[in-house]
């Protein structure tokens, strides 16, 4: 593997476990796709820090299950948003 895949892999780990991130908010940071972020921590990293790649993957594991009530105030605040236009 390039060094750079393992640094950028190290990157975001530490990324995501210290902001909490999700990995939307990790892609766009680091300028990658969505895939790569899951690929990096889910793959790449095992190889690289495994540990490491354990706590990213603990945060990602919450970040997924809370998704769905994230997703629900979005849309609350979507509709409260329109619904004060009137």
């Amino acid at each position: 593997m390039k060094d750079y895949i393992e640094e950028r892999a190290a990157a975001i780990a530490h990324y995501i476990i210290e902001e909490n991130a999700t990995v939307r908010q990790t892609a766009k940071k680091f300028g990658v796709s969505k895939s790569t972020v899951h690929k990096d921590v889910t793959d790449r990293l095992l190889q690289i820090n495994p540990a490491l790649a354990v706590s990213a993957r603990k945060v990602l594991d919450q970040n997924k299950s809370e998704r769905h009530i994230r997703g629900g105030m979005a849309t609350r605040e979507k509709y409260l948003h329109i619904a004060h236009r009137y």
